[in-house]
């Protein structure tokens, strides 16, 4: 099965997938969308990029028009807001206009407008647990009509506390129901969870979910602390494409974001202390190119989907190693090159190596070169730091994208 029209899908999805230039199904669709449209449970897990989300929607979609109109009959839950805004998207850019409309149930919007579009009669909500938790107790959403569950990024809606609101909304969902769940990562903790809420679940796994693609090139410069800073300013002079930087704080990425604005960069910042609206627009603005350089804390690594970032930057390791795939993730897409840069001064170096031995990665070490010699001029000069191949990026598939709470 080598296109989406050699699948037994409603006419009208079909056009709107050849509408947005969706015709060849990756591996991760090509192996979960024919079980799930049979109607059984699925368990996948694939690396960042590979077009999960496409992969539940389309049988949710098809179930939708098998299923008279009626109540909530697809529930899909995300760990984060802009997770769940980047879903609903994607099920309102591919929904014909006869397709119901989805509400989207998460914090930091106007909840009329989330309340209107369930009592108008929203077949599927996409929501992050707490949300809708919380209008479950309101009884503003009736979940007994559910005829599909989907969790998308499930560790990480665990990672983040999420466990008892979803053994909670387990419990109001009926037990005569298709379970599907994608993520990036799978770890033990889940499998119990897993273990309780599916039945006979097909079992799918793409590549080595712990390993970057083989299209991003990983390096690294050991510096002083104080030559971080230097080292990401010439990194960005030397970058023509959109740059990701990650900071490990809230506090620590305002900072970085305000430094770099008055270095003359055009960049912005997205951080748990700022509104959904800041949010929002600051990814909006880096998608659409009126930013260039977005910093940002690990809210970005499993959600943001901006199809061209050609370089992350690590200016601040990750807590755990897993997080570290999810931020590299984020460059090099869908077999295109990506380049990944972390910058380790002091105690970090340790954690970089543990993470090499911990994720059996191989990352170049590359040297100063004349950034040292120029570590307190803000000037462009030019470096011979290593150079990849940039290729544009067709929008596909939307992706997962942290959410109710953020680092």
């Amino acid at each position: 099965m080598s296109t989406f029209q050699e699948m037994p899908l409603q006419a009208q999805l079909q056009q709107a997938l050849a509408a947005m230039k969706f015709v060849n199904p990756t591996p991760v669709q090509i192996q979960a969308i024919p079980p799930a449209l049979e109607g059984k449970d699925v368990i996948a897990t694939a690396q960042t990029g590979t077009g999960k989300t496409l992969a539940f929607l389309i049988p949710v979609m098809e179930m939708l028009a098998a299923t008279p109109a009626g109540k909530v009959n697809a529930l899909v839950l995300v760990p984060t807001r802009e997770l769940a805004i980047q879903v609903h998207e994607q099920y309102e850019a591919l929904r014909s206009k006869k397709a119901p409309r989805a509400a989207l149930v998460i914090g930091g919007l106007s909840e009329k407008v989330q309340i209107r579009a369930l009592r108008a009669g929203a077949r599927i909500v996409v929501a992050t647990p707490g949300r809708l938790e919380d209008y479950m107790r309101r009884k503003i959403v009736d979940l007994r009509t559910v005829r599909v569950l989907v969790m998308d990024e499930v560790d990480r809606m665990l990672d983040m506390g999420f466990l008892p609101a979803i053994q909670r909304i387990l419990g109001a969902l009926p037990v005569e129901r298709q379970t599907l769940c994608f993520s990036a990562t799978l770890e033990r903790s889940v499998q119990g969870l897993l273990a309780k809420c599916t039945r006979n679940a097909v079992r799918i796994s793409l590549g080595n979910i712990l390993k970057p693609a083989e299209s991003v090139l990983l390096q690294a410069y050991e510096v002083p602390a104080m030559q971080k800073a230097s080292v990401l300013r010439e990194l960005l002079y030397n970058e023509s494409g959109k740059t990701l930087i990650f900071a490990r704080t809230k506090r620590g990425t305002e900072r970085l974001a305000k430094d770099l604005m008055r270095d003359g960069f055009n960049a912005t910042m997205i951080h748990g202390d700022r509104t959904q609206s800041q949010r929002s627009s600051a990814l909006a603005g880096f998608e659409a190119g009126k930013y260039k350089v977005l910093v940002a804390t690990d809210v970005a690594a499993r959600g943001i989907h901006v199809d061209d970032v050609a370089h992350v930057v690590n200016y601040d390791l990750p807590a755990i190693a897993e997080d570290f795939i999810h931020r590299v993730g984020r460059t090099g897409r869908a077999g295109n090159a990506g380049l990944a840069t972390t910058i380790v001064s002091g105690a970090e170096m340790i954690d970089l190596r543990r993470f090499e031995r911990m994720l059996k990665l191989r990352i170049q070490r590359k040297e100063l070169g004349k950034v040292s010699a120029n570590a307190q001029k803000k000037v462009p000069i030019p470096i011979t730091f290593a150079r990849k191949n940039t290729n544009t990026l067709k929008s596909r598939t939307l992706d997962r994208l942290p959410g109710e709470f953020f680092a």
